[in-house]
């Protein structure tokens, strides 16, 4: 390979992960320490001198007008300082969703309307000088509603017979809105001629799969605090996954200038795609502004579950069709979300529903796909962390599995006979994005191959197959599927990073990337200093604060550690080059012969430099100058990671119940950049999976009250539920990301439901087609099959 020099760096360097020193170990985390210790991190363990404390009042109702409301016997409270509602705020239209400028989603909501459109809908917010005044007066707080007519099935919404749920005149949709059939947002595209190629299929599978509403459930629930600085700027401090949407945004509904705003997103606990949505910052905002004081507004769990956001419930239909040789030639798929009474993300959900999905088997003579995201009178959908492949994965690998079956193929050998290989591309990426137009894009890598082959091994695939059946009520059997997902949203995410040299030779590093518990200070901190040669000690992060760090879209999308880490490998690049340059003024060498190698500038004759002598020349001696790079990167792609799961399960004919015994997943993230971290990313996202595949489930009313809004009725699979589950790290390197990675935080939910539905056929032979597969539904279809 040719030695030529990048930036300093040989190529084969970095072409060659083994010659990594930093990427690819499990070094500390950056801020594992402090948060081992319990130190005061998150928005809750700050407080301030004269704070008031908000608390909100919701609808009881499902939909209806608000005639009045009166607060007299509520601001005689004592301690109640402020109160905010529909008739004493500007109505702001806008989207909550915190995505790019301008926003794929509707603006169909404001601060506080005079109709409320689901159960737990924002009626006022009450601040005051104690949490129990505030309590205590939104209880007094006395609404005139007048109840409008509800509708609660998606499919019932848009027959043009239900209630209009959105009827304001200044009502501003996206692709596919027509507020007066209840339609948010909608597209539909065709390639080749999807029914004839049916037709001509030997095999074709067909079903409806319906997956309903889950709450992300982060430990941390929204929180937010608000304050005035010692120039009158509007400072939040916010668990937010998107400082800089949340920004805008509040600037927006405040009518304020950005300028005159900060967002400051501290440590977070948990987010799950739950705090891509800016909820409270501009409530909490407007009472500091009213006021003049701090306030602090932190959401219940109630809350959590009604006001916040959910995953969007989807009905998927489809149909894939295969010759008898079993390749694919069609897939038709038509998905319809309920995106709740808001329509938050729901055009880019449910495109993703096929976007992330369809192009997975490339060997196609025709794809259909129609996507529609319904509102209804329930709550409000949002991002999620799989955000509408978890949804459409769950018909996709069922039908090909059923196809498998019908051909007498074994599952794994059709999805190596049909799936997307390096070096291809699929039409699919070029007419479907995140609701638009998508991006044409061949595979710089894929070893989607070595992650079946590697994790049947790993699960003892072939030997399961050929045991005999189980003897007794408890059957065993084995399922899998195949994934991909993406890394961050072509052409449109962006981030950027500023590297800062000090005078002893370390390095700060400013990112606006969001960790949210994820390890994306360390990840990215490991970038920079495989790029500069240095530990990862020597690297300073200071992350997420919109007056302090450069812009960065967020942790969404999968996209930190590629297109964030993207912008810090670039701004290292810059820095290598600028101390290489200040090391070639004192060598009295062009920089073109000076590398940097283990924190010095070495010559090629062999003298070098320690950096804390260079960082010292370039403050005081010569040539003055703070050594500061920085550098922005969006990518005219998206590499998709791959994977394959498989799951085995033990089904009790006689309870219903369904236990996973043992489950793989075979990961292709190209390098990580943090194998640990990885891993744990990986396995936390097979957990959330299984959880919602098995027990998790929001119970309604006949009026659209949830009466299970608690985690005493609401089951989550915990550290005593979690089956034995391995990772495996498949090996690849993505020319186009940071030292070759790709990302892994959100594709390995996807997996848990199709592995497991697959693995109850091949256990009691019933395809289970609606989650949660809870005991019932099992005795139910096990009843029906007879």
């Amino acid at each position: 390979m040719d030695q030529q020099k990048i930036h300093g760096m040989d190529l084969y360097e970095e072409l060659n992960p083994k010659t990594f020193r930093t990427v690819g170990h499990n070094v500390r985390k950056v801020d594992g320490l402090g948060l081992a210790c319990g130190l005061p991190a998150f928005v809750d363990d700050e407080t301030f001198p004269h704070l008031l404390h908000a608390r909100l009042l919701t609808s009881p109702h499902a939909h209806a007008r608000i005639r009045s409301i009166d607060t007299t016997a509520a601001e005689a409270v004592e301690g109640v300082v402020c109160i905010l509602h529909a008739f004493n705020t500007e109505p702001i239209r806008h989207t909550t969703a915190g995505q790019g400028y301008p926003e794929p989603s509707p603006y169909d909501t404001v601060m506080f309307d005079t109709k409320v459109r689901h159960v737990g809908d924002k009626v006022a917010v009450v601040a005051a000088e104690t949490e129990a005044a505030a309590v205590e007066a939104v209880r007094k707080i006395r609404v005139d509603y007048e109840i409008l007519p509800a509708v609660f099935d998606p499919e019932e919404a848009i027959s043009g017979e239900a209630p209009v749920i959105h009827d304001e005149e200044d009502f501003s949709g996206v692709l596919g809105s027509d507020p007066k059939r209840n339609l948010a947002a909608g597209i539909e595209a065709e390639l080749g001629k999807i029914d004839e190629a049916l037709q001509e299929c030997a095999v074709v599978a067909e079903g409806r799969y319906d997956l309903g509403y889950a709450q992300h459930c982060p430990l941390e629930p929204h929180s937010c605090i608000s304050y005035l600085d010692e120039n009158d700027r509007l400072v939040i401090k916010t668990a937010t996954q998107v400082p800089f949407h949340a920004r805008r945004i509040t600037a927006q509904v405040l009518k304020k200038n950005i300028r005159d705003i900060r967002v400051i997103k501290p440590r977070v606990g948990g987010g799950f795609g739950a705090k891509q949505e800016v909820i409270l910052e501009y409530i909490c905002g407007a009472v500091t502004l009213r006021t003049g004081r701090p306030c602090r507004l932190v959401m219940t769990r109630t809350e959590e579950f009604i006001t916040a956001r959910t995953r969007h419930p989807h009905i998927v239909k489809i149909s894939v069709g295969a010759d008898k040789d079993g390749m694919i030639r069609a897939i038709k798929m038509d998905a319809l979300s309920n995106t709740g009474a808001y329509g938050s993300h729901g055009l880019t959900v449910v495109c993703n529903a096929g976007s992330k999905t369809l192009p997975l088997y490339n060997k196609t003579k025709a794809v259909y796909f129609r996507a529609r995201a319904a509102y209804t009178n329930l709550p409000v959908g949002g991002a999620y962390r799989g955000y509408g492949g978890t949804q459409g994965y769950f018909a996709l690998e069922c039908a090909v599995d059923e196809l498998a079956e019908k051909l007498g193929m074994d599952p794994i050998e059709i999805r190596k006979k049909n799936h997307i290989r390096e070096g291809e591309g699929s039409p699919v990426f070029a007419v479907l994005g995140e609701g638009k137009e998508g991006i044409e894009q061949t595979l710089k890598s894929c070893e989607l191959d070595a992650c079946l082959d590697r994790g049947a091994e790993a699960f003892g695939w072939h030997e399961k197959r050929k045991r005999p059946p189980d003897e007794g009520p408890v059957k065993r059997g084995i399922g899998m599927c195949a994934l991909m997902q993406g890394s961050g949203i072509p052409e449109i995410d962006m981030a950027a990073a500023t590297l800062r040299m000090n005078e002893d030779g370390s390095f700060q590093l400013r990112v606006g990337a969001t960790d949210i518990g994820t390890g994306s200070d360390t990840v990215l901190a490991q970038i920079a200093a495989e790029a500069l040669t240095v530990p990862v000690e020597k690297i300073q992060v200071v992350s997420s604060d919109t007056d302090h760090t450069p812009f960065d879209v967020g942790a969404y999308a999968s996209s930190t550690t590629y297109i964030s880490g993207g912008a810090v490998k670039r701004a290292a690049y810059k820095m290598r080059d600028l101390v290489a340059s200040i090391a070639g003024e004192m060598l009295n060498l062009p920089s073109e012969k000076i590398h940097l190698a283990d924190g010095k500038a070495v010559s090629e004759d062999g003298k070098s430099l320690p950096f804390d002598k260079i960082a010292l020349r370039a403050y005081y001696s010569q040539n003055q100058q703070h050594p500061i790079t920085s550098a922005s990167f969006y990518s005219p792609e998206s590499p998709p990671p791959f994977a394959a799961h498989f799951a085995e399960v033990a089904v009790d004919t006689e309870t219903g119940q369904i236990k996973v015994l043992d489950y793989v997943a075979a990961v292709d993230c190209g390098v990580a950049i943090h194998p640990r971290l990885a891993e744990g990313q990986a396995e936390g996202a097979v957990l959330n999976g299984i959880s919602y595949a098995l027990t998790e489930e929001y119970v309604f009313d006949g009026n659209g009250r949830m009466v299970n809004s608690s985690f005493s009725d609401y089951k989550i699979f915990s550290m005593r539920d979690l089956p034995p589950i391995r990772t495996i790290l498949v090996d690849s390197f993505e020319p186009s990301g940071p030292f070759g990675a790709k990302s892994i935080a959100e594709i390995n939910i996807n997996g848990p439901i199709p592995a497991i539905a697959n693995a109850v056929y091949d256990a009691v032979g019933i395809r289970l087609k609606r989650i949660p597969f809870t005991p019932e539904s099992v005795l139910a279809a096990l009843e029906e099959r007879g």
